[in-house]
């Protein structure tokens, strides 16, 4: 699958972006991502691996536990994706502003002065 494809595939799904929401703050062990969400352990390894898999997470072990941590990377794969569109709608917005413009001044020619 397409490294974007999958990255967008893995943040589809609601308990994932929430489960990243939850992580924004820094490293988190699996125990403190199931105490901040409304599913069991296993639920939440489970979507810890497919969003390792998908390369937003990475899982650094400490002792007994695990702890996962967002990848940069990911992001600013997202940030690529989302800037060339970000520019093509601002060309296409600064275009329409001026036709508004444009039109306003056309129908508006601005204050007319009396003649006594």
């Amino acid at each position: 699958m397409d490294p974007q494809l999958s990255l967008f595939h893995a943040l589809a799904d609601p308990t994932r972006l929430r489960i990243v929401n939850a992580m924004r703050s820094g490293e988190c062990a699996v125990g403190d991502i199931v105490e901040s969400m409304d599913i069991h352990q296993s639920g939440v390894s489970r979507h810890l691996r497919i969003l390792s898999e998908a390369g937003i997470v990475r899982m650094r072990p400490d002792g007994q536990k695990r702890l996962y941590s967002l990848r940069k990377e990911a992001f600013d794969q997202l940030d690529a994706w989302v800037a060339a569109y970000r520019s093509q709608w601002e060309a296409r917005l600064d275009r329409f502003g001026v036709a508004l413009e444009k039109r306003r001044t056309t129908i508006d020619p601005g204050p007319q002065e009396n003649s006594q």
